[in-house]
């Protein structure tokens, strides 16, 4: 079976199973594991900010995130197909108060200030006050897109006109960088808080990290032990994903090239099934007049696994533990399914 279900599903090397049993640790609730220590300043630096948070998942992280920067009863706006709205259970709203308002980018994911200024709503009058923009990069649902650094400067520059927080879920920051050769830190510094994640492309087992300034971190880090999220001898997992950040972002250049092949060759023989070439590592195809589920059977009759994100949806994402080789294939398998 080639599994194209999620850049989730990879399985860490013996050099990385390696460096976990060479790692100090400690326990971390103490402020005593030295490698989640190591692991969460690295990646701090990286983006631009002062501290870091290692946590079990991109959820809790972009849960903790949006946290510090929206109160009970306020709003945070982020796209209509955002990971925060679509994919994580309906937490913000549900453990924390926070309602979220949607602008519509036709499925691109794409974000920009003109659309999303005449959504905000001043805090203290009778409509639900806006405290906060959420932004992905790169945007799952819209196929792994980027967003152009122009846009961000200029959501950033709109945010610090209404002072609004900015939260950038950026669980593949690492692709968006890989793709535009744009430093961590110059996305990172844009934001008031960053999510990144270490368990999708880059190939860790668990994790992402929550990186703002001090005083976020601290309140984020209180906040994670209330919600059962705090753990002890991280350090294993910290080590891998210290691994991961060594020796795992160039070859993300892999799955970028897998992505656009499978993608080809379905383009070759039913264009209207990819609406854009992907930029990165996912390729989302339109099943009509199938259903999602159809597909995904058929092609897993075929050595290929899929998965279903909406009714006529469905994704295919390239990852280090697919070859080249396999994505050929599994291009050719799909173009002929839906040909």
């Amino acid at each position: 079976m080639i599994d194209l279900r999620s850049d989730t599903l990879t399985q860490p090397s013996r050099a990385m199973r390696e460096a976990a049993l060479d790692a100090p640790v400690g326990d971390d609730m103490y402020g005593e594991d030295s490698t989640v220590a190591q692991l969460e300043q690295r990646t701090a630096e990286l983006l631009g900010h002062e501290a870091g948070l290692f946590v079990v998942s991109g959820t809790l992280s972009n849960l903790l995130g949006v946290f510090t920067l929206v109160g009970s009863g306020e709003e945070v706006l982020c796209d209509e197909q955002a990971h925060i709205v679509r994919a994580e259970s309906g937490s913000h709203a549900g453990l924390h108060g926070v309602t979220t308002r949607t602008w519509h980018s036709a499925g691109t994911g794409i974000a920009d200030a003109a659309t999303i200024e005449p959504l905000i709503a001043a805090r203290g009058g009778l409509l639900t006050g806006t405290a906060a923009i959420e932004i992905e990069n790169t945007h799952n649902f819209g196929g792994g897109t980027i967003q152009p650094y122009q846009n961000l400067l200029d959501i950033h520059d709109l945010a610090k006109r209404y002072d609004l927080g900015l939260h950038l879920d950026g669980a593949r920051l690492w692709n968006a960088h890989v793709v535009t050769g744009i430093p961590l830190s110059d996305y990172g510094k844009l934001f008031d808080s960053v999510s990144v994640c270490y368990s999708k492309g880059l190939g860790a087992p668990v994790g992402s990290v929550l990186v703002s300034n001090r005083a976020a971190i601290a309140k984020a880090r209180i906040r994670r032990r209330a919600l059962g999220g705090a753990w002890r001898q991280a350090g294993v997992l910290a080590a891998m994903a210290l691994y991961a950040l060594d020796h795992n972002i160039p070859r993300l250049a892999d799955d970028h090239a897998g992505a656009a092949e499978i993608a080809r060759q379905i383009n070759e023989v039913a264009p209207q099934v990819i609406a854009a070439p992907p930029q990165t590592n996912i390729v989302v195809m339109s099943t009509l007049p199938r259903t999602a589920a159809e597909v995904v059977a058929a092609a897993k009759a075929r050595g290929v696994a899929l998965s279903a994100v909406g009714a006529n949806t469905v994704r295919a994402v390239a990852n280090l533990n697919v070859s080249y080789d396999e994505c050929v294939t599994a291009g050719r398998v799909l173009s002929e399914l839906f040909a």
